[in-house]
């Protein structure tokens, strides 16, 4: 079994510049990634990016280009394509590559697993031709094919953002539903704290949002009960706005409210977790430094609270910086100098994140709607069965089997623990989540057999 004194989960700003750290440290450094080069969803691609797809997808983007290639020469060890599947509090990881699994023992343990997209549990929202926004921008980021027509349902940056990346590509979005109510722009302004990041990220929300109504593309605010239909795919979403019901033809439509934590990993290695309520999900709990209530595993990037890219390579770098300093590599007054750079990064969480909170009909969807797609349980059916007694997720999933499928409750999760904790009258902190067990994803019975006939050398 292969020893490295640091491995990294996630190839992400959060994942490399960690591993940028330790490796100057002087530290054996692996970096396992699921995809197939560095750069996390957010610079997803971008070593192989045309100079088009780079004026498309916008000065943010290119940035990562830089990050990725100081990775690559730092001399950290890079598994791409590397599954893990398997982690225990005692730092042994077990991932599967090329249809073999490998074990790996590491000093110290870096999840940088970043985020994934908030579901959205509405009518409709699992027939065909329904996709998330973050799907449309990977499809920009790679073969750039995406049709016109395609109507955005949602709220949060990234929905601004690829609508306006796809106007640049020349492929123009129908509309966009947008489920903000104006009330609530009142209340973010209240949350508003302006400094030089502040500033520039309300620039840029600024210049996305009028490139979107310069092109012609109709807004509709304040959008409710939404609802996907068709009969065997997406035809029209239906909705009403400024009092009114609308109703527009389209065959594709993406949903986004935001992005979670994707907090599988933490899960699995018993870490404290708390409800952050800004955020209306669970996230790990550590201290300044990224460390968890796991002796040597930290947390760095959007797993740990969504903060976005630049915040992810500001933790990243201090995770490095602590794990290096602990061994006795690193001196700690860059670490301070970094903690004061991140507090301002994040000064702009709190009016993003009451600004666009996800909206009612997503955290309390209607009885018909299904909201484990796995298993195709409904809001309905887990409201009946708390009414039975089932006090949290798990006692869920004992009666309807949500959480039990491929995604492993990556979906349903969140959507249920809101639901559960709405019926009972309590926080989603006293229904928690599911109980994660390995392995974290779809494992072939061949890749078990393999276990240790592969060697990973840092």
């Amino acid at each position: 079994m292969t020893f490295c004194d640091v491995a990294i989960i996630g190839g992400g700003p959060a994942g490399m510049t960690a591993a940028i750290e330790c490796a100057r440290a002087g530290l054996s450094t692996i970096l396992l990634d699921e995809q197939h080069a560095p750069g996390g969803q957010i610079y997803r691609a971008v070593e192989h990016a045309s100079s088009h797809q780079l004026s498309i997808l916008g000065k943010d983007y290119e940035e990562g280009l830089e990050l990725v290639r100081e990775f690559r020469a730092c001399g950290a060890a890079y598994v791409a394509g590397a599954t893990v599947w398997n982690v225990n509090p005692e730092l042994r990881i077990i991932y599967s590559k090329d249809g073999a699994s490998t074990e790996l023992a590491t000093g110290a343990l870096v999840v940088a697993s970043g985020a994934i997209e908030r579901p959205t549990p509405m009518p409709g929202w699992t027939l065909p031709g329904v996709m998330t926004a973050g799907a449309c921008q990977i499809m920009l980021k790679g073969p750039g094919l995406l049709d016109d027509g395609v109507t955005f349902v949602g709220s949060g940056p990234l929905l601004w953002l690829v609508a306006a990346q796809m106007i640049t590509a020349g492929t123009k979005p129908r509309a966009i539903v947008e489920t903000v109510p104006r009330s609530r722009y009142v209340a973010a302004l209240r949350k508003l704290r302006l400094n030089s990041p502040t500033v520039s990220y309300l620039k840029k929300g600024a210049a996305l949002m009028l490139a979107v109504k310069r092109a012609g593309i109709p807004i509709y605010p304040g959008a409710t009960r939404i609802a996907v239909v068709g009969e065997k795919r997406a035809e029209a979403v239906t909705f009403y706005s400024s009092g009114h019901l609308h109703r527009i033809e389209t065959a594709l439509v993406a949903l986004h409210q935001g992005v979670v934590p994707n907090q599988q990993i933490s899960r699995l290695l018993r870490c404290d977790h708390v409800w952050n309520e800004n955020q209306r999900c669970f996230v790990p709990r550590f201290d300044q430094f990224g460390e968890t209530s796991v002796p040597n595993v930290f947390v760095a990037g959007d797993g740990g609270g969504i903060g976005g890219a630049r915040a992810a390579a500001l933790q990243g770098r201090i995770v490095g910086k602590r794990i290096a300093q602990k061994l006795g590599r690193a001196p700690s007054h860059d670490i301070d100098r970094l903690l004061s750079k991140l507090r301002a990064e994040l000064s702009i969480r709190p009016f993003l994140e009451a600004l666009y909170a996800p909206s009612v009909d997503i955290t309390a969807p209607a009885d018909e709607t299904i909201i484990c797609r796995c298993e195709e349980t409904t809001a309905g059916q887990i409201r009946a069965v708390v009414d039975l007694g089932a006090t949290g997720l798990n006692q869920v999933k004992s009666y309807l089997r949500n959480g039990m499928g491929p995604c492993q409750g990556r979906v349903c999760g969140l959507a249920a623990t809101e639901i559960i904790a709405e019926r009972r009258g309590e926080t989603p902190s006293a229904v928690d989540y599911y109980r994660i067990r390995p392995p974290l994803k779809p494992l072939a019975l061949r890749e078990l057999a393999a276990l240790g006939k592969a060697e990973t050398k840092p």
